[in-house]
């Protein structure tokens, strides 16, 4: 089969010197940078330069043995991150290691922003950690979304969708970020990426936000497209050739499933509709990248204070000891799951079988 061209013809979204500037600038509002305007000058200048030059990754080193071009030019931060895989991946295999779980609270809300008040995800993924860290021999980690609208400088950039033009195009971890020349900086996910792969458990904890999951979890969902059928080799592609990337996957990709055999649980809480329908999407999605669902008691959707005032939705949960108390047997059904598994007694019927569709 011929490679077929890529497909072309989009607007130029190239802006001009002029427009540059002006939104580089943006930045600087504050009366306490007008003193350094003339620094500020010399510092969009380095900017322009370096936008208009297309620097996406202005410090490499060579690649180096074990990949297939050892002297193409790396991004020393894509290499950082792979190496922060590793370790991590290492630490997920040590058989006397520690039960290593990832908590998500995937909540936009918390007090420490406009609305002024933590968010129920986080107090639900407390009362699991309470639950997980009580064990044995367990190491338990809360990934906090709400720190996307909360602390400085962290973002998590939107996925490009470098796989639909080509599976071997998607890299693991994500070569697309940071892109300095477009200021694309401060993401997240290299830093996101180490905690899924050590965990043997993952509970993710979140609203319906307009029949969906939150934006920061939806984020961070698209970008982990790369941990399935992700390339581990940007030099295979030379970076981001798309001909080269068609060209491989269709001489036969085989789709690594780079976060495979981990247990799963989802809790998803609403108030007045839609929990169901997140809850059974966040678990397709899950299985789709080969995670495992740790029983059915560790997935589950509920209304919390349903069609009640939003401004005492708090109090609802905490009336709500029942749904406290199924948070709970989430955490105990996960913990028991991945117990069960590292031990080779967990029985997940058909895991061997061959995928006759690999997409």
């Amino acid at each position: 089969m011929s490679t077929p061209e890529a497909r072309k013809g989009t607007p130029d979204p190239t802006l001009d010197e002029g427009e540059f500037r002006r939104r580089f600038l943006q930045q600087f509002q504050d009366p306490a940078f007008e003193p350094l305007s003339s620094e500020l000058q010399r510092i969009t200048d380095a900017a322009w330069d370096a936008y208009s030059h297309h620097r996406k990754s202005p410090k490499t080193r060579k690649a180096g043995p074990g990949f297939a071009d050892p002297d193409y030019d790396l991004a020393v931060d894509w290499i950082a991150a792979r190496d922060a895989i590793d370790v991590a991946q290492k630490r997920h295999e040590d058989p006397n290691g520690p039960a290593r779980f990832l908590l998500v609270s995937a909540s936009s809300r918390s007090e420490h922003t406009c609305p002024g008040e933590m968010s129920k995800s986080y107090r639900l993924v407390e009362i699991a950690r309470q639950v997980l860290a009580s064990a044995e021999n367990t190491e338990v980690e809360v990934l906090e979304l709400s720190r996307l609208t909360s602390e400085y400088g962290r973002h998590i950039h939107p996925c490009k969708a470098c796989f639909s033009t080509a599976a071997a195009l998607c890299h693991w971890p994500c070569s697309c970020y940071p892109n300095y020349s477009l200021g694309q900086t401060h993401d997240w996910m290299n830093e996101i990426y180490p905690k899924w792969v050590a965990a043997h458990g993952v509970m993710i904890v979140t609203p319906v936000n307009w029949y969906q999951v939150s934006s920061p979890l939806k984020l961070m969902m698209d970008r982990l497209v790369c941990a399935d059928g992700g390339n581990p080799d940007p030099t295979s592609t030379q970076g981001k050739k798309t001909d080269i990337a068609k060209g491989l996957e269709l001489k036969g990709w085989d789709y690594p499933k780079h976060l495979e055999g981990r247990l799963f649980s989802v809790i998803v809480h609403g108030d007045t509709e839609g929990a169901g329908g997140v809850r059974r999407s966040l678990s397709d999605w899950l299985r789709a990248m080969d995670l495992i669902p740790a029983g059915g008691a560790a997935e589950l959707d509920r209304y919390i204070g349903y069609w009640k005032p939003y401004a005492t939705s708090h109090d609802e949960l905490d009336r709500d000891e029942a749904v406290q108390d199924e948070v709970r047997n989430a955490a105990w059904t996960l913990l028991e799951a991945v117990k069960a598994k590292r031990a080779g007694s967990l029985v997940t019927a058909g895991e061997n079988l061959k995928e006759p569709r690999q997409k």
